[in-house]
């Protein structure tokens, strides 16, 4: 695994499905990809290799190794995060995008915001940027300052 580049302490609540143990943050975890995998170290434990689920309001951790120890109740570790990390503020392509539409980009709340820049930042070309900078432009009200 790659050198970690961010350690967030983290607690929350172990539960178990058809899937096995998943562990349940105590708060969604913000501004990093999901899917992404990292290496969670819960205190008094070995490290292990955790993916990343987060969904609307909260954020899952699965257990990727083979023979995870069991896990029961409340815990609290440090989540460390190899790569992911995406910056929350507006890229200027799209604000200025944005602004020569006359379209408020500020009417998005957080989570609209969150999605938006996740879909604009998973583009994999300039060309595919752009015409995603431009559906979210058109997505947005018009402006209401002049």
């Amino acid at each position: 695994m790659p050198d970690t580049v961010d350690a967030l302490p983290v607690t929350g609540t172990a539960a178990t499905d058809a899937g096995g143990t998943m562990l349940v943050l105590s708060q969604r975890l913000d501004g990093y990809d999901t899917f992404l995998t990292g290496r969670l170290v819960l205190t008094g434990a070995e490290p292990m290799i955790v993916r990343i689920l987060t969904l609307d309001d909260i954020t899952v951790l699965r257990i990727l190794d083979e023979d995870p120890i069991p896990i029961e109740g409340v815990w609290t570790g440090v989540l460390h995060l190899p790569h992911g990390w995406r910056s929350p503020s507006l890229p200027a392509d799209l604000a200025a995008a944005a602004s020569d539409a006359q379209r408020d980009i500020r009417s998005l709340d957080g989570t609209e915001l969150r999605y938006a820049l996740a879909f604009l930042n998973e583009a994999g070309t300039p060309s595919i940027r752009q015409a995603r900078i431009n559906l979210i432009v058109q997505a947005l009200p018009p402006s209401t300052t002049v």
